[in-house]
Parts: structure tokens; sequence; C-alpha cells
């Protein structure tokens, strides 16, 4: 069965919004320092009710006026899931990218409009 594995946040300044959220849920953010990511990239790290580790995060810099939060959910394959998506009447508006040594993803949007991501876990993206 297929769930949320990841969620982005998108801001427009990072530091209100590390502020706002660790403040609010007492969430953990901390910024990625992967020396193969190319990109400025805040981990976001939730517990649930009782301690435990809940769905990670990220925070990101906002790409554009309309850019909103992200569930990903993990897939076995973004290929054969993009397929499907378009067999569905969804639409792929960010196609199988890889995030080097974690996996690949891709942006959808539903039919009903709503932006989310597919993933699949593979330590040999590239």
């Amino acid at each position: 069965m297929t769930t949320i594995v990841h969620f982005e946040i998108p801001a427009d300044d990072i530091d209100r919004a590390r502020k706002f959220y660790s403040g609010l849920f007492g969430w953990k953010i901390e910024k990625w320092d992967d020396p193969k990511a190319n990109i400025d990239y805040w981990t976001i790290n939730t517990t649930d009710s009782k301690g435990e580790k809940g769905v990670g995060g990220g925070l990101i810099k906002k790409m554009h006026p309309q850019h909103r939060i992200t569930d990903y959910i993990g897939v076995k394959s973004v290929d054969e899931h993009s397929a499907k998506v378009q067999e569905l009447g969804g639409k792929i508006v960010v196609p199988k990218t890889p995030v080097p040594g974690i996996g690949y993803f891709a942006v959808c949007v539903d039919t009903e409009n709503n932006d989310f991501a597919i993933f699949e876990p593979n330590e040999n993206a590239k």
C-alpha cells in the first residue's frame, strides 16, 4: 500500500517559516548539508503525540507564487505511476527527477488541480 513518505513546505522567508513551524508544532528543522545536493533545503523532523518519529518533510524556497505544500507518496516505480497518472486524467508537471543517492520523484497534478509528488527510493539515483 502506498502512503505519504515526505512533505515539502515552500516559503518566501525560510527563517520566518522555520520559527513558525518549530514554534507551533515543536518540529526540528535543520539545514540539509549534502554535497551532492544543489539546493538550499531544510529537513523537518516530526513526532507523534507519543514522541515517536513521524513523517519527515522539507522546507524549501518558494519557486513561484502558486507553489503549494506538496505531499510525496512512495511508489515502487515513478515511471509506471507517471503513466498511470496520465491514464487516469492527471498531468505530470515535473518529470522524473533524480535526488542523487536518495531516489527519484515526479510532481503531478490530479484531476482536481491538486499538486502531489510520487517518490521512488533508489540509493543509486544520479
